[in-house]
């Protein structure tokens, strides 16, 4: 198993893709990277008047949908420590009396510039994978959640059944890079695959969510196990 890149690499990487991040997540998920998002907003429980925290949040897809989950009397803040995928965040989001207010905060994972017990409910889209401790990065999580709130992680993952593992193969290595090459990016989307073989598959990821002092925590595989939702309960 190799080991991650050094976390200034992928804070580099995640710099360099911003400006294509949404246009390629949308042209290689055909769109259901945003139902997926959906869905890991409603499993965090985040709820009207809440503040929410989404870490890693790129370009700020699971920090909007929290916002209108929160409404106008919540608050969000979405962190990550890649400036480039914040300024983009920051260009996407239009003001809106609707939803809650979010604070684009540069932070890392590891290192949450957050106070002990602050937020109500958590999200984290395609970070934990790219994270240089994982064990860590739950326990950062965990510590800045009150007690009996949620975090829903969502991410790629190796699939479990060998025909599924082949089509990931094949649609990693024949669609992703090259529809990434065309941007540029062959090299910065080719680290999938080794970040996948790499990640805790959902029942490590469950185990490495309770010692880091989650009292609960349930890993939902989609997307025919190429994708999942990990929900942990401080």
């Amino acid at each position: 198993m190799t080991s991650p890149p050094p976390a200034q690499d992928i804070r580099a990487l995640f710099d360099r893709i911003a400006p294509a991040y949404d246009q390629l997540n949308d042209w290689l998920s055909l769109g259901l990277h945003r139902v997926w998002k959906q869905m890991t907003v409603k499993w965090s429980d985040a709820r009207p008047g809440n503040t929410a925290l989404d870490v890693c949040c790129g370009s700020g897809d699971l920090a909007r949908l929290l916002s209108r989950q929160v409404g106008h009397s919540g608050k969000v803040y979405g962190a990550d420590f890649a400036c480039a995928q914040l300024d983009v965040a920051r260009q996407k989001t239009l003001p809106s009396h609707h939803n809650a207010p979010i604070v684009w905060q540069e932070g890392d994972a590891l290192d949450l510039p957050f106070p002990a017990e602050m937020f109500d409910a958590a999200t984290m889209g395609y970070g934990l994978r790219n994270v240089t401790d994982i064990s860590k990065s739950f326990s950062e999580l965990h510590r800045v959640l009150k007690p009996g709130a949620k975090v829903a992680i969502l991410d790629f993952h190796r699939a479990s059944s060998p025909l599924m593992r082949t089509f990931q193969q094949w649609y990693l290595d024949q669609l992703v890079v090259p529809a990434a090459a065309q941007f540029g990016l062959r090299d910065e989307y080719a680290y999938i695959n080794p970040s996948l073989d790499r990640f805790p598959i959902g029942s490590e990821q469950v185990t490495l969510a309770k010692s880091a002092g989650f009292r609960q925590a349930t890993h939902y595989p989609i997307a025919s196990g190429m994708m999942g939702v990990l929900v942990a309960t401080k």
